[in-house]
């Protein structure tokens, strides 16, 4: 295993990229009249997640403020989630597209879910 020095090094964080760009390129079909409301926030949403975990990675010398932002950003993938399956529903992806992005949050939720329970290892080498 390599080490990671950089937050763009950490798998959860390039998977969580490459989704939200792939929600950002899917919802520019979205009605117009979705602008504010459901484009905007899955946007906002999906680009949250790798966000805190940046944040998360910066406050890695404090265990509970690392594990509290990975906290962040599983509840923001969460919510992604659901604003994706309110985009099915309003038939602006199709099953196909849906069932692979929830796949996609479903293995970072994992991931992250991980690291939160392993955060002393994540947390350990910080200051030596």
């Amino acid at each position: 295993m390599s080490i990671i020095k950089f937050h763009q090094d950490l798998k959860v964080y390039q998977e969580s990229f490459k989704t939200a760009m792939e929600i950002f390129e899917l919802t520019k079909i979205f009605p117009k009249e979705e602008l504010y409301s459901l484009t905007d926030q899955i946007r906002r949403s999906s680009r949250s997640v790798s966000v805190n975990i940046s944040e998360a990675w910066g406050k890695r010398k404090y265990e509970k403020s690392f594990v509290a932002k990975l906290t962040d950003s599983e509840g923001e993938a969460r919510e992604t989630q659901s604003w994706l399956e309110f985009a099915l529903a309003c038939k602006y992806i199709k099953e196909e597209q849906y069932n692979n992005l929830n796949k996609q949050y479903n293995h970072i939720i994992g991931m992250l879910v991980i690291m939160m329970n392993q955060s002393e290892k994540w947390c350990s080498f910080v200051g030596k």
